[in-house]
Parts: C-alpha cells; sequence; structure tokens
C-alpha cells in the first residue's frame, strides 16, 4: 500500500504486521491521517514477516523501514520472534519497533521491552482511543 502524494523513494516505509483485518483497517486508516508521506507494507502474519525482514540481512540495498508496528499474537510465527529476529539484523537495531497487542500480560511487555521493543503500545477496543495511539506513535518516531 502506497500513499501516493510523493516520489517512493521519499516515502517513508513503515511495516505493519497485523492478522487481525479490522485492526488493520483502522492503522491504516490512522496512519494515513497524519499526512506523513508513508509506504505501508502489511504483513499478514509471522512467518510472512519473517520472510520481508530476511531481505534485509541478504541486501544491503534493500530500503529499511522507518518504523515497525507489529502485533504479538500472530499466527505461525508469534511477535516475540519476529522481534527476536529483526533486532538480531545489525543494520535494524535502530529502527523502532512498536509491539501493538491487546496483551496486557506482564510477560508479554516484560518479554518485548527485554528483546528490544521501543515501546508497548496496549491495544484499545475503543476506536478513537486506538487511532489517536497509532498517530502518536507515528507523529513520535515519522516526523522530521
Amino acid at each position: 500500500m502506497v500513499n501516493a502524494v510523493a516520489p517512493l523513494n521519499a516515502l517513508k516505509q513503515v511495516l505493519l504486521v497485523e492478522d487481525n483485518p479490522d485492526e488493520e483497517r483502522l492503522a491504516l486508516r490512522a496512519l494515513r491521517s497524519t499526512g506523513i508521506p508513508l509506504e505501508i507494507v502489511v504483513l499478514r502474519d509471522g512467518h510472512e514477516a519473517l520472510q520481508h525482514i530476511e531481505k534485509f540481512e541478504s541486501d544491503a540495498e534493500a530500503k529499511h523501514p522507518a518504523l515497525v508496528l507489529l502485533d504479538l499474537k500472530l499466527p505461525k510465527v508469534g511477535g516475540i520472534e519476529v522481534l527476536r529476529r529483526l533486532r538480531g539484523i545489525a543494520r535494524l537495531k535502530h529502527i523502532p519497533v512498536v509491539v501493538c497487542s491487546s496483551s496486557d500480560e506482564e510477560s508479554d511487555v516484560t518479554s518485548s521491552m527485554a528483546l528490544g521493543a521501543t515501546e508497548y503500545l496496549r491495544k484499545s477496543v475503543d476506536y478513537a482511543e486506538f487511532s489517536d495511539s497509532i498517530r502518536r506513535v507515528a507523529d513520535a518516531w515519522l516526523r522530521p
């Protein structure tokens, strides 16, 4: 998904790793509402996310994301493993990874932060609150 406002090479890339179609739509709407020129890559399970990030290990020229929004509870491969592999790639260690989860289990928060998550965002069931949280994250990490 690409925002056609700016040339592709000028767009900041966001990886959105989310398996829930409703939450994906809400996150996309919130990201687009920021007005920041974005290239949004949606990955719908942990296996797909791992395949995508593997190219950063083998291709030094691959455009890396400016922000990763990572759901914790993913099918096939969990978000914790995706985070572990992402943080294992030296050239991606500086990229903000925001774990977005409906889980408020302390172990999920602790594990995410210990593995290098930049922030742990508790998904709200309230649309406006969830959208505000995504916009806040985008403003914090993507604005110049």
